[in-house]
């Protein structure tokens, strides 16, 4: 069993905003997958998909961890085979990375998982939002501007790639796929 959580904030306000960029790449996993509603447990929302699951915790992105430890301990998951996907001030926008491990890089929804589950040693696919050009917050919580909005299709498109290579591949080989430039 695998596990991927997309962390976001619920509430209408949040939808579509640069720190909901994971729950935008699990809705796309989920809709692109064909597997319908989502089920309620672990503190959110959630869909199997053969071996997998896809989790979007409903605790808000600081409380992160308390759904995704929740799904891990109960699925009995190693951590090797958790994926989180999460926005990125430090990558340019749309700019994919993927690591096997880390710190959490100041992102509190990652530090809170990673407290959550007692260790650093977790995979993740970060997804660049750029940087705020000025408050933070209002940026991270920010809506996506229109030409932000153009890209977001090919960007979900791209995670999901992401995702697929993270699930078929082991992490070395998939962080080779995805960190790649393509302008190389």
């Amino acid at each position: 069993m695998k596990l991927i959580a997309g962390l976001g904030n619920p509430g209408i306000e949040y939808a579509f905003t640069r720190h909901n960029m994971g729950w935008l790449c699990a809705d796309f996993l989920a809709v692109n997958n064909n597997l319908g509603r989502p089920r309620q447990n672990f503190h959110g929302e959630y869909w199997k998909w053969n071996d997998v699951i896809i989790l979007k915790p409903l605790t808000f992105m600081n409380s992160s961890g308390l759904a995704v430890s929740e799904a891990v301990n109960f699925y009995k998951i190693e951590l090797d085979d958790v994926l989180i996907v999460y926005d990125d001030m430090a990558l340019p926008f749309g700019k994919l990375r993927l690591r096997a491990q880390g710190s959490a890089g100041g992102h509190n929804g990652l530090i809170s998982v990673l407290g959550a589950l007692g260790d650093v040693h977790v995979p993740r696919l970060r997804i660049g939002i750029g940087k705020a050009p000025g408050s933070m917050i209002n940026y991270v919580l920010g809506h996506f501007d229109e030409h932000e909005r153009e890209q977001l299709p090919d960007i979900v498109k791209r995670a999901e790639e992401a995702v697929n290579a993270w699930l078929d591949k082991d992490i070395q080989k998939a962080m080779t796929i995805v960190n790649a430039d393509p302008s190389e």
